[in-house]
This record gives structure tokens, C-alpha cells and sequence, in this order.
């Protein structure tokens, strides 16, 4: 007997999902039962559609469940690729003439609400069990020793051997109530199909780790109460299946088939499917894993020489030695994936590596991995895409996006050129920004309005075909049945999500505006405004002081300019702020760009919305001078406090105030702060405070020169080049020069290089002036 089977003639395969060697078992077996019913581990309420999920598709393929109700949402994907046990199950079952049945609860089921990805093995309710095989086989993690047992091992006995491993597994492990819910629900459908096969063989495929539950939940006697029909009955046929779950009434659910590819089902780019490298194991699938380890070798070599990586006929005779050696070594009949990948890193890459490779570790390919080893995962990812049949009904949203760009006129293979004051240009802008929001790929915007910059009244948008749009479009149909209606619930989920994130609501807040949605700017700003009382991160709330700045001066196309919802915003967020500014503590702490940015956003407000709100520009202007004053203030803030004063026309002695800070360790961050919040004073004004600076930094030594010079290049970068020049008009001033002050920014070096350069001549000149090996100036 290959698989354990339970009284009346049921198989039990408990199978790793996406697994060739299961799909390899799963294929036998039905060809050698030939069962009148195939059960299959997979969403019920998809059994009235069964001819539409086995259509004539380019795998892989996907079930995309959306749903959504007053208190959650949930989406989920159940994956397909042509050896999948699930999908070598359904299909080689039909065959045979069996029956084919899905048996799990949906996967909008809260048994399932954790789950983003149904078939994602659940390797962690394990992990102290193949913890301890990989220990004791001699391997990095659950990939590998799934190989080494299953995948590049004999296929002789591998129904003992999984039923073995599973057992293990499952017999340490305990189930929780989401997985004993699923269980007993499959359960019924199990003991309903031995009713209905009257002796006829039945097979079971589900994940290994239900298995062993599933003997023992069907071992007993069956019983007609509990599988009685239930309002989802298909006809006299189907009387006595197990009821399938329906949503609530005020619940919106819908599955529906979506393109996948063999990106999305990697785990190098975080699917936790259990089996990474699809395209290696579609290979193993179609061609046995001795011919897969030996295409393995060429697609990479052939992938590394497209990107001009030199490989050589030498190198890969070396990296198929190493990997034959390494197989042997680990007591394989041939090379596995990880033979192979050893192999071919120790023949391609010579330099020392900063990170354990990729396949030794279970996770995503984390940034920084070698790119040689980057291109090696690359190629054995994939780039297969799937493909729906022409008859597959798709959700309305498809149809939808479709009708919309072509009534606003956009060709998805053209660049879009908008002048957001005339009216279609401002119809077609929100749409492209309504399907950027639902994360819809087809156009890139390149330029337009943004917070913080000077008001963009036109835009440009860029084509930027993606092989999965429909995949997304489908996806993004789980929202709503149009634009409109998925742009709309997927604002709110965002604003509820966010919850008290400032930060984030104001990117919302503003792109609710782009997109022309003003219910759904009032609502986010309605969350701004009760997070502003409470906030305590001054970053954040200096970005949402800006965004509300930015509408409430300049939105005209939404209309939101000068509304008292964004006054009374801007009002509190700027009394929020200056207090928060008076409890920042940290005398030692480097200039802060964000925390100053908040304050540039504090001054546009006193200046451009103070009179028209009533914004207390006395009580910013003591504020600033507390600051300003407070030794205990970061650097940073002391400057901007001084430079706040400056910029609202209480002009200060900034000369004097400069030579207090003037340590190096503290004079760069401190006209960080002055430069960010009063650049056009200094530029515009007398030229005192930078003689004071020039002065400082020529009395400065090579070291203590050293020590200031990162915080001086932060603090000059506040100046646009054109104010850059000016500065340098005014130090070359004070020096007699008449060079163009452009050359003063051009270095054929960089500035740190130099200044590196200079430290190590000093040293160089101390050392042979102390051993009395030279006296006197270099030059």
C-alpha cells in the first residue's frame, strides 16, 4: 500500500504544495486507484466552477478571493502551476472519469483570515522538528531537506516517506482552532464521498500537515446528520455534501481566476510557498531532476554572459566538478539545487561575500547579495507568466478601467502630456491617479504637483507596461466593481489602517486631492486633525502641516483652497509643533533635516496663512527666542529657532549668535538649522555673518577642519546653486578675488577626498619632521 488509507477504500496523500515529486505521486496514484471521487484540499464554494478553473490556461494560474465587510477585509490568493499536486490532482482525476471536489472551507473563511496565500506551508508550527532533521542531516533549512529526502531521491517508497515525515511533523505540533475548524470541514466532505463511491476507491490530497488528522477524524463509522444538505445543493446529485459557507448578507466576496507568474510564486521575493526557484522546479517537473541540475548550469551561465558577466568554458566545467563533488558529499544520486548553486558561486564568484548566500537561509534575497548570486536566483525564479483563457469572466473593474481610459482618451503605449487648468487634461489626471492609488500599472508619472514644491499646474505621464496588469486589475476588483468604487473603499481602508499615523494620512490626504476624491480628503483630514492633539513625532507632523499648507494655499482644481477644515488644521499643527519644539532635548545631537523641514513648514504657515487664520506670530516669535537661547537645545534647532526669528522680520545679531556655537562639532549642525529656515536673509543680507563663518573656519586646524566639514557640505546644501553662487560671490568678495564664483563650486575632487588628502600630507609631515628627515614649508 503507498499511502495510508482509512476504511471504505480512502487514500490519504499528504503532499508539500508545489512539489514535483508529490505531483509525480499524485499522478500515480489516481492512474492506479482510477477513484471515483479526487478531493482536494482548496476553497468549496469554487465546485460549481470547476470547468472554468480547468479551462485551457497557461499555467500558472491563481484564485483571487476578495472580501469585504463592516469590520473586515481579506484577500487571498490560491496559486496553480503545472505541478501542483492540487493541480495534478483536479486535472489527472477528470481524466479517469473521477469526480473532482475542493473540500476546504473558503478562503474568505475567518478559519482562514491569517492566510494571505493558502497553499503557503506552515513551516513554523514545525519549525523545533525540522530544526532538529536539519541538524541531523547536515543541511541549512526546510528547502534543502525537502530536496535531499524527496525531490533528488527515488521515487520508490516516497508515499512511506512522506507519510513518515508528515507524521513526525504533525505528532509534535499542535493544531490550533483555525486549522481543527478547516480539518473537521474537510472531514465531512471526506466521509460524504465514501458514502457516495459504495466501496469505489476515493483519493485525498491535502497538505501533509492535515493529513494525519484527516485518518484519524474519518476512521469511524459514517453518519448521514451532520453532511446533510444545506442551501448550496447543486440537485439530487449533490444532496449530500457538506453546506458550504455563504458571506453575510452585507458582506461583498467574490473569487476569481488572475495570471500569475513564477515571480510571484518565489520565495526569494516573499512567497512562502515552501518551494523556492520555480522555474528550476518546473524543470524537475518536466524533465526528472538529473536533466533540471544539468539545464540549471547552462541557464545561469547563458543569463550572467546576456549581462556581460564573463563566464568561461573553464568555469563551468569547475562549477560542475564542485557541484558533482558536493553531491556526493552529501549522499545524493546526482546533483540537487543546492549541489548546483554551491557549485557554480564557488567557481563565479571570487570575492569575499558580505551575506550567507540566499538558499542557505529561508526569506527573501535580502539588498546588498552579490550580483552574480543575485542573477543565479534571478534565473532560477523565472519569467514565466501566466495566461487566462479568452472565455474567463472577469471582474467588472477590468471592464471598467478599460471603458474609462478609453472615454478619457489614454493609450496605454503613449506618454501623457496634461495642463491640469483645462478640464479633460484634469479628468484624465484624477483617473491615472485613481488607478495609481489601486495599484494599477500603465503609466509612471514623471512630473506634477507635489508637497512642498512650488504649485505644478501640468503634468507628464510615462508608459510602463507590466506583463501582470490584468493580474492587479482583477485583484483591484476585490474594492469595487468600478474605479470610482474601488478607488473609494480602498481610501477608507488606508485611513482606517493608518489609524494615528500622521505622516502617512498626509500622503493620503494629498493624494486624495490628486485624485479629485473631496469626501475623501474631508475624512482623512477629519483622522489628521484627531491625531494633531496627540502627535509626538515632530517629523510627521511637520509633513502634514505641509500638505494642508500646500491645499489650503494653492487647491483650486479640488477646491479645497482657503477651506476652514485646513485652516483649523494648519492652526493646530502649528501650535503643536512650536510646543514640540520646546521639548526636544539633545545638546549633542546632529542637525535633523526632517525635524527642520517641519519647521520650514511652521514659518510658510505664520507667513503665507498667519493673517488669515490668526496664526500667534508673537507667541512663534518667543518660542523661537527661548530656543534659540536654551543650551540644551539640539544645535540644529538652536539655529533654525534663530533663523524662524529672522525670516518673520525680528532680525537678530546672527553674527554674534554664530561665534557661541562655533566648536566644530557644533557650528555645521547649527547653520543647518539657520540655512534651512532663513537661506534668503543670509544671502540677501549683509555679508556679516559669512565673514564670521570665513573667519572661524580659516582659524580652524587641519583636524578640527576635518571634524566640522560633513555638517558644513549638510548645511551650504540648503542653498540652490544659484543662491550656492551668490555665497561664493560674498567669500570671494572678502578675499579680493575676481575668478567666476561658478569655479568655486566645481572641484575636480571631491571636497572630502581633499580634505582626507590634506590630513594624511599632515601627518606624513609630522612624522618626518620629528624623525629630522625634513624642516620647512612643502612648497
Amino acid at each position: 500500500m503507498s499511502a495510508v488509507e482509512a476504511p471504505g477504500g480512502v487514500t490519504f496523500l499528504g503532499v508539500r504544495h508545489h512539489s514535483p515529486a508529490c505531483a509525480r505521486l499524485v499522478a500515480e496514484t489516481v492512474a492506479r486507484l482510477r477513484p471515483a471521487y479526487v478531493l482536494v484540499e482548496g476553497p468549496a464554494d469554487l465546485n460549481g466552477r470547476m470547468d472554468e478553473l480547468l479551462g485551457d490556461h497557461e499555467l500558472p494560474i491563481a484564485v483571487f478571493t476578495a472580501y469585504r465587510d463592516g469590520t473586515r477585509r481579506h484577500a487571498s490568493w490560491s496559486p496553480f502551476c503545472a505541478y501542483s499536486p492540487e493541480w495534478v490532482a483536479l486535472t489527472a482525476g477528470r481524466e479517469v472519469g473521477a469526480r473532482v471536489r475542493f473540500i476546504d472551507l473558503p478562503a474568505w473563511h475567518p478559519a482562514l483570515s491569517d492566510r494571505a496565500n493558502r497553499y503557503a506551508d506552515a513551516d513554523q508550527r514545525y519549525a523545533e522538528a525540522v530544526r532538529r532533521l536539519c541538524a541531523t542531516l547536515a543541511v541549512d533549512n526546510v528547502d534543502a531537506l525537502w530536496d535531499h529526502l524527496f525531490e533528488i531521491g527515488p521515487d520508490d517508497g516516497l508515499a512511506e516517506r512522506l507519510d513518515t515525515y508528515f507524521d513526525v511533523l504533525r505528532g509534535e505540533s499542535a493544531a490550533g482552532e483555525d486549522d481543527t475548524a478547516r480539518e473537521a470541514y474537510m472531514a465531512r466532505w471526506v466521509r460524504a464521498a465514501r458514502r457516495r463511491a459504495a466501496g469505489r476507491p476515493v483519493l485525498v490530497v491535502t497538505g501533509g500537515f492535515h493529513r494525519p488528522a484527516l485518518v484519524r477524524l474519518t476512521a469511524g463509522p459514517d453518519s448521514a446528520g451532520p453532511d446533510s444538505a444545506g442551501p448550496n445543493s447543486a440537485g439530487p446529485e449533490e444532496d449530500d455534501w457538506p453546506e458550504v459557507p455563504a458571506p453575510a448578507p452585507d458582506a461583498v466576496a467574490g473569487s476569481y481566476l488572475v495570471p500569475y507568474s513564477f515571480r510571484r510564486l518565489d520565495a526569494f521575493v516573499g512567497y512562502q510557498s515552501g518551494m523556492p526557484s520555480p522555474a528550476y522546479y518546473q524543470r524537475v517537473w518536466e524533465d526528472g531532476p538529473r536533466r533540471a541540475a544539468e539545464a540549471l548550469t547552462e541557464v545561469v551561465a547563458a543569463r550572467l554572459r546576456a549581462r556581460r558577466q564573463p563566464v568561461s568554458t573553464a568555469d563551468l566545467i569547475a562549477a560542475r566538478t564542485m557541484a558533482g563533488g558536493l553531491a556526493r558529499l552529501r549522499g545524493h544520486a546526482h546533483p540537487g539545487r543546492v549541489d548546483v548553486l554551491d557549485g557554480l558561486v564557488s567557481a563565479l564568484v571570487t570575492d569575499a561575500l558580505d551575506q550567507p548566500l540566499p538558499w542557505a537561509t529561508r526569506g527573501t534575497l535580502t539588498p546588498g547579495a552579490h550580483p552574480v548570486v543575485v542573477e543565479m536566483v534571478a534565473a532560477l525564479s523565472g519569467d514565466r507568466v501566466g495566461r487566462l483563457h479568452p472565455d474567463t469572466p472577469l471582474p467588472p473593474l477590468v471592464h471598467d478601467v478599460d471603458a474609462e481610459l478609453e472615454r478619457h482618451r489614454i493609450d496605454p503605449h503613449e506618454a501623457v502630456e496634461l495642463d491640469l487648468t483645462v478640464a479633460d487634461d484634469l479628468a484624465r489626471s484624477r483617473l491615472l491617479h485613481r488607478l495609481r492609488l489601486l495599484d494599477v500599472p500603465g503609466h509612471t508619472r514623471e512630473h506634477g504637483p507635489r508637497v512642498g514644491a512650488d504649485a505644478l499646474l501640468t503634468e507628464r505621464w510615462s508608459p510602463a507596461p507590466s506583463a501582470d496588469r490584468l493580474a492587479r486589475v482583477i485583484e483591484a476588483g476585490g474594492y469595487g466593481p468600478t474605479v470610482l468604487d474601488a478607488v473609494t473603499a480602498r481610501i477608507e481602508e488606508r485611513v482606517t489602517l493608518l489609524g494615528a499615523d500622521v505622516d502617512a494620512l498626509a500622503t493620503t490626504l494629498f493624494d486624495t486631492a490628486l485624485a479629485g476624491l473631496p469626501e475623501h480628503s474631508t475624512r482623512t483630514l477629519t483622522a489628521i486633525a484627531r491625531a494633531t492633539g496627540s502627535v509626538t513625532d515632530l517629523r510627521a507632523l511637520g509633513r502634514a502641516l505641509a500638505v494642508a499648507l500646500a491645499l489650503w494655499r494653492h487647491d483650486g482644481l479640488l477646491g479645497s483652497a482657503g477651506t476652514a477644515p485646513l485652516g483649523a488644521l494648519i492652526t493646530a499643527a502649528v501650535r503643536r509643533a512650536l510646543w514640540l519644539v520646546e521639548g526636544v532635548r539633545a545638546a549633542a545631537a546632529p542637525a535633523d533635516p526632517g525635524r527642520l523641514t517641519a519647521l520650514v513648514a511652521v514659518r510658510d504657515a505664520v507667513r503665507h496663512a498667519g493673517p488669515a487664520l490668526g496664526l500667534d506670530r508673537d507667541g512663534a516669535l518667543a518660542v523661537a527666542g527661548r530656543v534659540a537661547a536654551d543650551a540644551a537645545a539640539p544645535p540644529d534647532l538652536r539655529g533654525a529657532a534663530l533663523g524662524l526669528a529672522w525670516s518673520l522680520g525680528d532680525v537678530p545679531d546672527a553674527a554674534r549668535a554664530v561665534r557661541a556655537v562655533a566648536a566644530p562639532d557644533t557650528l555645521g549642525d547649527w547653520l543647518s538649522g539657520l540655512f534651512a529656515l532663513a537661506r534668503e536673509e543670509v544671502v540677501s543680507g549683509d555679508a556679516a555673518l559669512l565673514a564670521v563663518v570665513d573667519e572661524l573656519l580659516a582659524a580652524m586646524g587641519a583636524h578640527d577642519f576635518l571634524v566640522a566639514l560633513p555638517a558644513l557640505r549638510q548645511a551650504f546644501g540648503w542653498f540652490p546653486p544659484r543662491e550656492r553662487a551668490e555665497v561664493a560671490r560674498h567669500v570671494q568678495a572678502l578675499h579680493g578675488g575676481d575668478a567666476p564664483s561658478g569655479d568655486l563650486l566645481r572641484l575636480d575632487a571631491d571636497p572630502l577626498l581633499v580634505a582626507a588628502a590634506r590630513a594624511v600630507e599632515e601627518r606624513v609631515d609630522a612624522v618626518l619632521t620629528r624623525e629630522g628627515l625634513w624642516e620647512g614649508d612643502r612648497t
